[in-house]
């Protein structure tokens, strides 16, 4: 019997053996049409960063245009690297995988605070992408040893920086949002930030200005509460549309004259701002940005590597890192800014279920013809500044809640992880607050005081290697549950099998014969060769020991007891804060499912943050057959014991507790 071949299954160089999802080409009508809804998702993320900075610094019409075009030139290219790849000697540049790129959120404020150093305007631009440029070849030199800097960026220091950035970005918008031009404290905001856009706006007081940025966020709430989808992806950018056609409804006599005399073609020419500038201080912050980033990138790579299906090596987390390095001294060369893999576009991978790369580069042309058009940047730099103002507040709000997500995961017992996030977040505050606090110190000094990220990200980098890696005891360490008390791998390796089981006990919820699997496993070489054990007890035990281990778990929707641990986990997630009848319908769900299969149902609290969502998996569990359920049951376990080994682990494990759990495969490979 002939079977016809599907022509997504063609190869890219045109052969027909069975190729990878992520290397087929699909059909040219669907490859045109997917690659615009990447583009359509991403496009409001990826120009509003040049709007904010070129806003905050009061770049003027033109150069706001051609800020707005060099990125979207930028972006194209940088994803077209990175989906496509190529190789330069032996340095493979680019993972292959669908990831679009965009400039990097994280890199927002300290740009403005770099850009303020230089006096503000375009004549600040030069320090800025002579920074940029540093930032990107530092970073395309270092992304081999990528996993043994991230050491000294645990949790507790890039969810303070996080947060620090969000809380720093957020009076930006608010600016925005009032018309933009009161400012912030210290700054000079008496210029036209839009330049020849519609500024003159500014009026804290305008009943107008209010009305546009507060109702572009309902705009986007609603549409992200009532559509799902597509539609939720790119609920931003129409909110940006739908506010700025309201906008010019009721202010009929803007004046248009940048978009109508604007060129039709102009294409970004190398160094048109000036020839770059260097100094050392930008470029630590451009290089620090970049190390958080990193974080974000690899976190992008195993989250798409999940998604399509394909294991990621430290080769492709190295070529990828290097194509960040690359993109980002192309942006600074181009007039654009630090790139990294933009997460949301995964979402939309996910969503379609179209896995191939060569969507993501069709996206990443369509974004380069954008960028050659003056025309429409001049129109994307018509977008008034209240209705900005509303969309900025919601993304720059996420960006501080990412950071303090990242921030929970760390345990605060540890007094130390306390004065590290308290006083970089307290000192960051006070120098965004008063930034002429920078002329009451010395000129050698004056660099930590140039603006609140500057001060809160040194602060906790270096609080971070005084309490954690300079003096003390050496090496990784755990917590134990009960009493938070740091207990070192040397000391690990030293314990009596009592002691042993006494201290991992909440993490395999008592089982003794993993206990004792994990036990046999010692010496331990590092903390990640500790969680190694506890999953190799797991999957090496036989099938009486994972029934003992099955039954050791609690009935979901169990009041939380003495050894409930799981209780108290989805007590801060989905089953935290729950009314009478939802309670009733998790144990109804729990009653069911132990009668069918035996054994409680378990769930893994990290990956369900709504109570629906459980609810829903739960009753879809109900259809398996005992054998897949049974398996099924087992990986959440894995994942818990995963999850509450990486609460106790104290710093030898930062990526995946920031949240992605690989960090043993970077260190081993």
């Amino acid at each position: 019997m002939t079977v016809k071949k599907s022509t997504d299954e063609i190869s890219p160089k045109g052969g027909s053996r069975r190729v990878h999802p992520v290397d087929q080409v699909p059909p040219t009508p669907k490859l045109l049409t997917y690659g615009f809804q990447h583009v359509a998702a991403f496009y409001a993320g990826a120009v509003i960063v040049p709007l904010i900075i070129g806003g905050a610094l009061g770049v003027s019409g033109d150069d706001m245009i051609r800020l707005i075009q060099a990125d979207l030139l930028t972006c194209g290219i940088a994803s077209l690297l990175q989906a496509v790849g190529i190789r330069i000697g032996k340095f493979r540049i680019g993972v292959q995988l669908p990831l679009l790129q965009g400039v990097a959120f994280a890199g927002v404020a300290p740009i403005i605070t770099i850009g303020f150093m230089a006096g503000g305007g375009s004549e600040s631009l030069p320090l800025i992408f002579g920074s940029v440029i540093i930032g990107g070849i530092v970073f395309f030199l270092v992304a081999p040893f990528i996993a043994r800097l991230v050491r000294f960026f645990p949790p507790v220091v890039t969810g303070s920086v996080l947060t620090i950035i969000g809380i720093t970005l957020l009076p930006v918008a608010a600016n925005h949002a009032i018309g933009g031009q009161l400012g912030l404290p210290g700054f000079d905001w008496s210029y036209d930030v839009m330049g020849a856009s519609p500024g003159g706006h500014g009026d804290p007081t305008s009943s107008t200005n209010l009305a546009f940025a507060v109702g572009t966020i309902l705009f986007i709430l609603l549409l992200q509460r009532f559509f799902k989808g597509f539609m939720s992806t790119i609920a931003v950018l129409l909110g940006l549309i739908a506010g700025s056609a309201a906008w010019y409804i009721v202010h009929p006599h803007e004046d248009w004259s940048s978009v109508t005399e604007a060129s039709w073609f102009w294409f970004a020419t190398p160094f048109h701002f000036g020839a770059p500038e260097f100094a050392i201080i930008p470029s630590l912050l451009i290089v620090l940005v970049m190390m958080i980033t990193a974080i974000e990138t690899v976190g992008s790579l195993y989250a798409t590597g999940d998604i399509v299906g394909k294991r990621i090596k430290k080769q492709d987390i190295s070529a990828a890192l290097r194509a960040d390095g690359v993109s980002t001294v192309l942006g600074g060369s181009m007039g654009s800014f630090p790139y990294t893999c933009f997460a949301e576009n995964i979402g939309l991978v996910r969503v379609t279920g179209v896995k191939s790369r060569w969507i993501v580069a069709v996206a990443g042309g369509f974004m380069i013809i954008l960028g050659l058009f003056p025309k429409a940047a001049a129109l994307v730099g018509m977008i008034p500044e209240p209705v900005l103002g509303g969309a900025a507040l919601i993304l720059f709000a996420a960006v501080a809640i990412v950071g303090i997500q990242t921030l929970s995961t760390v345990n605060f017992n540890d007094h130390r992880n306390l004065v590290v996030a308290g006083t970089s977040i307290a000192m960051g505050a006070y120098v965004m607050a008063f930034p002429a606090v920078e002329e009451a110190v010395p000129t050698w000094l004056s660099w930590y005081f140039s603006g609140g990220i500057a001060a809160g990200a040194f602060t906790a980098l270096l609080l971070n290697i005084l309490f954690f890696h300079i003096g003390g005891k050496k090496g990784p360490a755990v917590t134990t549950d009960a009493s938070g008390e740091r207990v070192h791998l040397a000391e690990i390796n030293e314990m009596t099998e009592e002691q042993f089981e006494k201290t991992f006990d909440y993490v395999v919820q008592g089982s003794k014969s993993t206990l004792e699997a994990a036990y046999s496993l010692r010496p331990y070489k590092s903390a990640s060769a500790l969680g190694e054990a506890f999953q190799d007890a797991l999957l090496t035990a036989n099938e009486a020991q994972q029934n003992e281990l099955l039954q050791s778990f609690p009935d979901l929707g169990a009041e939380e007891s003495e050894g409930n641990y799981l209780a108290r986990e989805h007590g801060e997630r989905a089953l935290g804060n729950l009314q009478e009848d939802e309670h009733n319908d998790i144990v109804e769900l729990a009653t069911t499912y132990r009668g069918k299969f035996g054994f409680p149902l378990i769930v893994s609290a990290r990956d369900h943050d709504r109570f629906d969502q459980l609810l829903r998996s739960g009753w879809t569990r109900m259809d398996n057959s005992f054998t897949t359920e049974r398996q099924a049951a087992l990986i959440e376990i894995s994942k818990i014991v995963n999850y509450r080994y990486e609460q106790l682990v104290a710093e030898a494990n930062p990526i995946s507790s920031a949240r992605f759990g690989r960090f043993d495969e970077l260190e081993s490979q």
